[in-house]
């Protein structure tokens, strides 16, 4: 009986057939589904961003040409702001170069000093003080030795400080060449010593006053030395 049933040939019923179709046409809805439902990796692609994906002018996907002539723009466009940098930089070297330049004319003017005011000339007064004082600085500048001293000391022993005073008595005199002025000279004394830049009169009391010391400079090495006629 056992080995009668295993070797008996199956029989497909209706029933078989209409089962295995069911199976069939689960299977294909099944597949079907997953045919329809993307992918993770599809979902990711296409909601890339547009920017990934280079694409021409128009929105079209580049060609192979676009892609070529891109890259030379791109050269073109790098020399040309390397162009410009270049025009920069040397504009702000130029630039630069005339800010030292001015910089440098701006130092000379506020370094260059100012003109000193010419002092005013210096006034005395007209009196034997005076006349001291002016001859003084008259002989400082010519290198005639003499102190104030020395002056005063011989001009009140010969005039008493009178610039007009005349000695119609001594030898001079007698002559017909008196001593005149503040330390009675005679005109050859006075034309022989005189100062230059003084008045060439004999009894003007600085001309007097510098040509005397002039003489006893001379004479006697400073009238500061003469303490009696001379």
């Amino acid at each position: 009986m056992l080995n009668f049933a295993l070797s008996r040939p199956a029989r497909i019923t209706r029933a078989h057939k209409i089962s295995a179709a069911l199976v069939a046409t689960a299977s294909g809805a099944a597949a079907l589904a997953l045919t329809a439902t993307p992918s993770n990796a599809e979902t990711t692609a296409a909601h890339a961003p547009s920017t990934v994906r280079p694409v021409s002018a128009n929105g079209l996907p580049l060609t192979a040409k676009d892609r070529a002539d891109d890259g030379t723009k791109g050269r073109q466009l790098a020399s040309s702001v390397t162009a410009g940098l270049k025009v920069t930089a040397v504009e702000r070297q130029g630039h630069t170069a005339q800010q030292a330049a001015n910089r440098s004319v701006e130092r000379k003017v506020i370094a260059a000093p100012k003109a000193a005011p010419k002092a005013a000339p210096k006034r005395y007064a007209n009196n034997l003080d005076g006349w001291i004082r002016e001859s003084l600085d008259i002989m400082k500048a010519k290198g005639i030795p003499g102190s104030y001293e020395g002056l005063h000391r011989n001009i009140m022993r010969e005039s008493s400080g009178n610039p007009n005073a005349v000695n119609n008595w001594d030898i001079n005199a007698i002559n017909g060449i008196p001593s005149k002025g503040l330390l009675q000279v005679i005109q050859p004394t006075f034309d022989t010593y005189h100062v230059s830049g003084t008045p060439h009169k004999l009894t003007d009391p600085i001309a007097n006053i510098t040509a005397a010391a002039n003489y006893a400079a001379h004479r006697y090495g400073s009238i500061d030395n003469v303490n009696s006629a001379y």
